[in-house]
């Protein structure tokens, strides 16, 4: 379904956000922008990923207690 919602978004709708987003924020800002929006989604999974992990962890050792 997401994938569905994302293809109605392809089409002119997609061009004039990029456009708008041009306009505000000029050519030579949307390279800083998209590298904090990287960084800021890389470090979001990275701390999903641990959270993940510790869940695990947590979970395998209920298991052995109640063994």
């Amino acid at each position: 379904m997401n994938a569905f919602i994302l293809l109605n978004f392809l089409g002119p709708e997609m061009f004039v956000i990029f456009f708008a987003i041009l306009l505000l924020f000029g050519g030579k800002k949307i390279p800083e922008l998209m590298r904090g929006l990287g960084k800021g989604i890389k470090e979001f999974n990275s701390a999903r990923s641990s959270i993940e992990s510790e869940i695990k962890e947590g979970m395998k050792e209920i298991d052995k207690d109640k063994k």
